[in-house]
């Protein structure tokens, strides 16, 4: 059940981290441990590269010839977009991520976030021109981008839905939003599950290995799927949906946690 909760949470525009905490807190469970959480997020970071395996391919490859001096061109722009626009979510788990864990994820401040950063999806998704692609990011773009990002370090906020929606309102079209954020979850996920990993393995814990894998896989299937059908179906179906949904979580957490 958590692992599907991940898998198809992770890239829709509703907070994964929102409902992995609030999955053990409305149903009582145990909450699931940190090595649980690293291997779900290893498999929805294996079904993001996989889904994208060809734009990734081409974008590393002229990544390294800009590196190299051969210039510029629109893969390399959006590999440096998605490196620099990782920056300052990174920065800031590093500043903040122990303060968050401490004092942010109680099911009150999900709930706000979860309105707040709906209503700004909203706005978005009918205010924005709409007319650019992923290729078309400008550095100011970016910039906002990634600092969106680093908010979505708060339960709730929703890493996907912040990015999407100020990718919007900078100008980008639904799918063209989308995928600027997916490419984007690529390098913050590997970082969040490198440190987390890294914080196992000074702890010393026992991983207890079938239902991590087992996490592994069903995040991984389930998270593709979503990739895929979200992409196919946004243009036609827009991000109202999603907000409808926030809106609703945000009011029933209110009731039941006021």
């Amino acid at each position: 059940m958590l692992a599907l909760v991940q898998g198809f949470t992770e890239f829709l525009p509703i907070s994964s981290s929102a409902h992995l905490i609030l999955v053990p807190v409305l149903t009582d469970w145990e909450d699931q441990g940190l090595a649980f959480d690293v291997a779900v997020h290893v498999g929805t970071l294996s079904a993001v590269v996989w889904y994208f395996r060809e734009e990734l391919q081409r974008m590393t490859l002229a990544w390294f010839g800009s590196v190299a001096g051969r210039g510029l061109d629109p893969d390399s722009r959006l590999a440096w977009a998605v490196i620099f626009g990782t920056l300052p979510a990174a920065l800031a788990g590093l500043l903040f991520h122990d303060f968050i864990g401490e004092h942010l994820r109680s099911p009150l401040v999900i709930a706000a976030t979860t309105l707040i950063f709906g209503l700004l999806l909203a706005v978005a998704d009918k205010t924005g021109a709409q007319r650019r692609d992923e290729h078309s990011i400008h550095w100011l773009d970016v910039a906002l981008i990634g600092g969106a990002q680093a908010l979505a370090l708060i339960p709730g906020t929703s890493r996907s839905g912040i990015t999407m929606a100020v990718a919007l309102l900078v100008g980008l079209t639904r799918t063209g939003a989308a995928r600027f954020s997916f490419l984007l979850s690529v390098p913050i996920i590997l970082l969040a599950g490198g440190y987390e990993s890294l914080k196992l393995v000074q702890a010393g814990v026992q991983a207890q290995w079938l239902p991590m894998v087992l996490g592994a896989v069903v995040s991984g299937l389930s998270a593709y799927l979503c990739i895929h059908f979200f992409l196919k179906l946004l243009d036609r179906i827009g991000f109202m949906p999603f907000v409808y949904y926030r809106l609703g979580l945000g009011v029933l957490l209110l009731v039941l946690f006021w």
